[in-house]
C-alpha cells in the first residue's frame, strides 16, 4: 500500500513532463517530424505561420541527409526553427543564391509569401492585384 502513492506520484510527474513538449518538434523519424510540424503550425498565431513553415522547408532544403535534417530540428521550438531559417536565408543571400537576391530582407520575402498564401485557392477574378496596375480587366454583368 505504501508503494501506490509513490507510483501515482511518479506517473503524474511523467505525464506533466510529457505535456511540456507540445511546442517542440518530435523528429525521431521523418513521419513524426512532419506530423509534429503540422500540429505546431496549426497552433501558431496567423502572423508567424508562414514564417515557420518557410523556415522549416529552408532547413529541409539545406540539410540533404535525412539524419542530419532530423537531428537539426529535433526538440526545437518554433522560434528556433524561424531563427535557423533566417540564418540559412542570410547565408544563401550572401553566397549569391539567385532565388533570394530579389528580396532586400527576410521580412520582405515573408511579406510576399504571406500575400501569396492569402490568395491561395481563390479564383483569379477574386484577387485584386496591387502589383499589376497595367491590366484593365472589367467585368460587366447583365442584370
Amino acid at each position: 500500500m505504501k508503494k501506490l502513492p509513490l507510483i501515482v506520484f511518479a506517473l503524474s510527474c511523467a505525464m506533466l513532463s510529457a505535456c511540456g513538449n507540445g511546442q517542440k518538434i518530435n523528429a525521431h523519424n521523418e513521419k513524426t517530424a512532419y506530423r509534429s510540424v503540422k500540429m505546431i503550425k496549426n497552433r501558431l498565431p496567423e502572423d508567424i505561420r508562414t514564417e515557420y513553415e518557410m523556415s522549416f522547408w529552408m532547413i529541409r532544403d539545406a540539410k540533404k541527409s535525412d539524419d542530419e535534417f532530423l537531428s537539426a530540428i529535433d526538440n526545437k521550438l518554433p522560434q528556433d526553427i524561424i531563427s535557423m531559417g533566417r540564418e540559412i536565408y542570410q547565408q544563401r543571400k550572401n553566397e549569391g543564391f539567385a532565388q533570394y537576391q530579389q528580396y532586400k530582407t527576410w521580412e520582405e520575402m515573408m511579406a510576399k509569401y504571406d500575400r501569396e498564401r492569402m490568395h491561395q485557392g481563390k479564383p483569379r477574378t477574386d484577387i485584386k492585384s496591387t502589383e499589376d496596375h497595367t491590366s484593365n480587366r472589367e467585368i460587366t454583368y447583365k442584370m
